[in-house]
């Protein structure tokens, strides 16, 4: 349900940009942190669903996905967070912080020449 609701947001700025500029949009990139993740197949499907019939029917929609980082409290090190080995990558302290985790963005928009 998630994905829908972020889908048609999504496709309404995206007519939107396409009605200032004046072209079809092709392609588009949105990226997301990890707290905010969006499931790839669902958001596709429903991006799709939403799209049929407007000006961005058959256009496509990359998702990227930024990784969580951390901070460690022990030797300061950025990190990217992995929960299968939850800790720090240089001095393997688990005394760390989560940096703030990456919006949900919608990034580029490709249109027609």
């Amino acid at each position: 349900m998630h994905e829908t609701m972020v889908a048609e947001s999504i496709l309404r700025t995206i007519i939107e940009q396409a009605e200032q500029v004046n072209a079809k949009p092709i392609s588009a990139i949105i990226s997301c942190g990890q707290f905010n993740t969006l499931n790839d197949e669902v958001m596709s499907f429903a991006f799709e669903t939403a799209a049929a019939g407007t000006i961005c029917e058959k256009m496509t929609l990359e998702i990227k996905h930024i990784p969580l980082r951390a901070t460690c409290k022990q030797c300061q090190t950025i990190f990217e967070f992995d929960v299968s080995k939850p800790h720090c990558a240089a001095c393997e302290s688990s005394d760390y912080v989560f940096q703030p985790d990456a919006p949900l963005l919608l990034e580029t928009i490709e249109f027609e020449e």
